[in-house]
């Protein structure tokens, strides 16, 4: 008989620090950081990192538990089957499915920005226009390039992708950490963006921003059996990956609005290349942040590729998605379906210009916000209903953590709804959501067709037991 394909236990602390935290470092911050400060200033855009922050820190510490736990692919899956049962695991997956897949689009739209900083004006074969940008082929054509790319390393092997992943994570580390260090040793030129701007509503507007920023610790627990760590160790790795990144992005806004005049942020098209350029003193800096930057853009753009093919793969494996997306390559060990099902979407972001980087970061974000939740009530719930369960890794004694990550979740999900500061946009962003939500649906109700047919049969089979035996 012949051996299922099973996923390869590769992966070592360095391999799972460098997946994680280079997802959630990734390219945003080149192209956001700016956004940040006009909209609240230095000190509200710290302020903002600060909040989401202590979120995602609560938020990581409920995944290291639950993880050390279940360390098996698909953690989210697995977590929220066993407390809250199989339909409201589908809504956790299919939530973060779409965040991690907007991820992958945002970066295959973050890549050809940048070369048009490298390479101003070579956009060839004008297409269309969409949100006032008017999109080329040249320059959707280098996004398109760069998906399948990263599609075939993920095709062929979680090792190769890892290997990819700490080359690229180091480069932009490295080159990041020039500007947070650096700047502080420069002097602020006339003008500088106040601390705070925008009042409560730019203060929120970059809050809302900061999951799909921070989303990238979660690829972890997708990936666990892939991990070659003692389970407690994957929880400390999981947590040291946030504790950074919190530290990366204040580190960043600081160094770019100490950097630049107010008026230069404004008008620049990407005030972080600009602020490096101006912290070492030649244009050069610009351009060799954009370098490592393309090592940010391919970080994430892996990452999420890894985080969600686990994801629609296990949720295939659980009879929640077709079962074409629940196989692995015979020879790579890879799910390699949902890895070309990804690679679809993110080949088709390009062809919609360079708005969709904000409509997808909202978006993203905010379907972020609800697996967070549900997998805080899961361990809220599993710590009262198993408190024997074996939990190498412990977020403290009692369960005041995952209270904590329910309140600080929801408080930052109410704000993308309509009537807040910082509500999605109309129409793009809903758009984005109910297509999503409107695919879903269909297999949501599927699944529970399929789970009251089964109950019928079990209710059938006892009632046939027991007048057989009466």
């Amino acid at each position: 008989m012949k051996q299922e394909a099973q996923l390869d236990k590769v992966l070592s602390r360095f391999d799972v620090l460098a997946l994680a935290f280079g997802a959630m470092i990734g390219w945003g911050w080149v192209v956001l950081a700016g956004e940040w400060i006009s909209q609240a200033g230095v000190l509200g855009s710290v302020a903002a990192f600060l909040g989401g922050g202590a979120m995602v820190l609560f938020v990581g510490l409920v995944y290291s538990e639950l993880t050390s736990a279940m360390p098996e692919t698909g953690g989210v899956n697995i977590f929220l089957t066993r407390a809250l049962g199989s339909r409201w695991a589908f809504i956790g997956c299919w939530s973060l499915a779409m965040g991690y897949i907007s991820v992958v689009a945002f970066e295959a739209v973050a890549l050809p920005t940048v070369i048009d900083y490298l390479f101003p004006g070579f956009q060839a074969g004008y297409l269309w226009e969409v949100a006032g940008f008017e999109v080329y082929l040249s320059w959707a054509g280098i996004g398109i390039a760069g998906s399948l790319i990263v599609m075939w390393i993920n095709y062929r092997g979680i090792k190769q992708a890892a290997f990819f992943q700490i080359v690229c994570t180091v480069m932009l580390t490295l080159i990041g950490l020039v500007l947070i260090v650096g700047s502080p040793l420069t002097e602020s030129p006339a003008g500088v963006s106040p601390l705070f701007a925008g009042g409560a509503v730019g203060l929120f507007g970059v809050l809302i921003m900061t999951p799909f920023m921070f989303v990238g610790f979660d690829v972890i627990p997708q990936t666990a059996a892939e991990i070659n760590l003692p389970y407690r160790q994957i929880g400390k790795v999981l947590i040291l990956s946030v504790a950074m990144a919190v530290v990366w992005y204040i580190g960043i806004v600081y160094a770019v609005g100490h950097s630049l005049s107010r008026e230069a942020i404004t008008t620049s098209s990407l005030p972080t290349a600009d602020a490096l350029a101006a912290v070492l003193g030649t244009p050069w800096g610009g351009k060799l942040l954009i370098i490592g930057g393309i090592g940010g853009i391919l970080t994430s753009w892996n990452a999420f590729f890894v985080g969600g093919s686990r994801i629609l793969y296990v949720m295939a494996q659980k009879g929640m998605l077709p079962q074409i997306f629940g196989r692995l390559h015979p020879k790579y060990h890879t799910p390699a379906n949902a890895i070309l099902l990804i690679g679809g979407v993110s080949l088709l972001a390009p062809l919609f210009g360079r708005q969709t980087l904000l409509w997808l970061t909202n978006a993203g974000s905010l379907s972020i916000m609800i697996t967070y939740i549900l997998v805080s009530i899961a361990f809220v719930w599993l710590r009262k209903r198993e408190p024997q369960m074996e939990r190498p890794f412990r977020a403290g004694k009692s369960a005041w953590i995952g209270w904590a990550a329910i309140v600080t979740s929801v408080i930052l999900g109410v704000l993308y709804l309509p009537g807040m500061p910082a509500a999605l946009e109309w129409p793009y962003e809903w758009a984005m959501l109910l297509a999503w939500w409107g695919v879903g649906a269909v297999y949501f109700f599927r699944l529970r067709a399929r789970e009251k047919s089964r109950e019928g049969e079990v209710a059938e089979r006892t009632t046939a037991t027991v007048d057989r035996a009466q």
